[in-house]
């Protein structure tokens, strides 16, 4: 009886201690509920990692670095395109779509706001993109967007702080709840025990408290909705910028010399872009510039992209990789799913190459060339595959994830590659990893006759 009426002093102890910050009136609760962020913090978290990843992906290193590499791999002149021009409008097309889908959550987030000029984002964000309005001077120079984005960085980080540490907060009171509930313990160890849980989910909560203030959770809608809506629209001015574009366009050029400390706006004229070599590709002129970008991305007939193969062929290509390089650890079985992994065309394809292909593969000089042939081949496909890979998951895990980790564009991967000449590569690795996988068969069965035969022979000799 004495440890019951122990056990129910201190839940009322818990209880208070929760309680005791005076509650404010009905009415104040219900204000703050209407503009105070809240658990949207977190989501709000994710789109402001998402709006500064976007901003370091459009500095000038990384966009000098567009110019000069991404757009030049060898695998990307080889299976997606050679021109300068539709490849730099596939990166510029991506970076529009990145930025509209964060815009459609900031739009989302600005229903909420009391102030009317962030209520009609939507619309604005609109004219701004089709017409370069800036009705309510929300683009930023670069040096105030580099320090809101020190600002935004802090509050990115205090809110993943505060996510860890509620979630610490929930595993302490399920703690207390159930050592409150146990009865396995002696009287004067659960005694102890919970005075321990208790003093810790005082604390935590403490803690919890401390870091809602200084996050995003105790923000009003109109003072998060403000700071994402001046990003977005910086972000969007600087893809305008650097790729030469109005009001619509299709980028030709990168402008050569790019400079982060200069004020970010789009041009207010159109003509006034001299970077198009052969002039802009034709877009219907009633299409909005995310309505032409969303055009440019469609991926054409002939692509991967278009056919739903290039995860498929990423992975593919990944496997024959890994298999080229160790040929002799490739079991039958191995092979057996390999093959079965092949879409029909390459399967017919194989056939046609293999066929009248002789059974013996002993020519060690032929198995160098296939060697140096299959390295030729994977040295620019293999890029392309793997891109595909760390495109696709950080897409999937973007949820999950605050901050992406990589700057890989659609057009570095395998999703704008022509269908045939990606198959004619793999249909080229297959043949030559055959040739190369029977030639270390033929080997090793070669080097484990040889030893079989001069252990018969030195057993013979230790018998007579």
């Amino acid at each position: 009886m004495a440890l019951e009426t122990w056990l129910i002093k201190v839940k009322s102890a818990i209880s208070s201690s929760f309680d005791s910050v005076p509650k404010p009136k009905l009415s104040v609760i219900s204000n703050n509920k209407k503009s105070n962020v809240g658990v949207l913090a977190f989501e709000v978290a994710g789109i402001m990692s998402k709006l500064l990843h976007q901003w370091q992906a459009l500095s000038d290193k990384n966009i000098i670095r567009l110019r000069n590499d991404s757009i030049s791999l060898e695998g990307v002149r080889k299976i997606v395109s050679n021109d300068e021009s539709f490849l730099l409008g596939l990166a510029c097309a991506e970076l529009a779509e990145n930025i509209r889908l964060v815009a459609k959550a900031v739009s989302s987030l600005s229903k909420r706001c009391e102030d009317s000029n962030l209520r009609s984002f939507d619309r604005s964000f609109e004219e701004f993109a089709n017409a370069g309005h800036d009705s309510f001077s929300w683009v930023l120079s670069s040096k105030d967007m580099e320090a809101k984005n020190k600002k935004m960085d802090r509050y990115v980080t205090v809110t993943a702080t505060l996510y860890k540490e509620m979630e610490e907060l929930s595993v302490l009171e399920n703690a207390l709840k159930k050592t409150l509930q146990c009865n396995e313990y002696e009287a004067s160890v659960k005694e102890q025990k919970i005075l321990d849980l208790q003093q810790k989910v005082i604390w935590q909560r403490q803690e919890v408290k401390y870091l809602k203030e200084r996050s995003l959770w105790n923000r009003s809608f109109d003072t998060v909705v403000s700071i994402l809506t001046r990003h977005v629209f910086t972000v969007l001015a600087r893809i305008k910028l650097v790729f030469g574009i109005g009001h619509h366009g299709y980028p030709a050029y990168l402008p050569r010399s790019l400079s982060a400390s200069a004020t970010v706006h789009p041009t207010e004229n159109p003509n006034s872009c001299n970077g198009f070599v052969s002039g802009p590709v034709m877009i219907n002129s009633s299409d909005g510039f995310f309505e032409s970008k969303a055009k440019i991305l469609k991926p054409p007939a002939t692509t991967l992209g278009a056919a739903a193969l290039a995860l498929h062929y990423s992975n593919l290509i990944i496997i024959i990789e890994k298999m080229i390089k160790s040929p002799q650890l490739v079991g039958v079985d191995a092979r057996d799913d390999l093959y079965a992994m092949l879409p029909r065309s390459i399967r017919s394809s194989l056939k046609a190459r293999l066929k009248g292909v002789g059974f013996s593969a002993s020519d060690p000089v032929l198995a160098g060339e296939w060697r140096n042939a299959l390295g030729r081949i994977l040295s620019w496909l293999s890029p392309l595959a793997h891109n595909m890979i760390k495109w696709q998951s950080e897409r999937s895990f973007e949820q999950q994830n605050l901050l992406p980790k990589t700057n890989v564009l659609l057009l570095q991967t395998l999703y704008f590659a022509n269908k045939e000449k990606t198959e004619a590569a793999i249909t080229e690795l297959l043949v030559g990893l055959n040739y190369i996988w029977r030639f270390e068969r033929e080997m090793t069965a070669k080097a484990l006759f040889e030893c079989a035969n001069l252990n018969g022979l030195l057993n013979f000799q230790n018998s007579s």
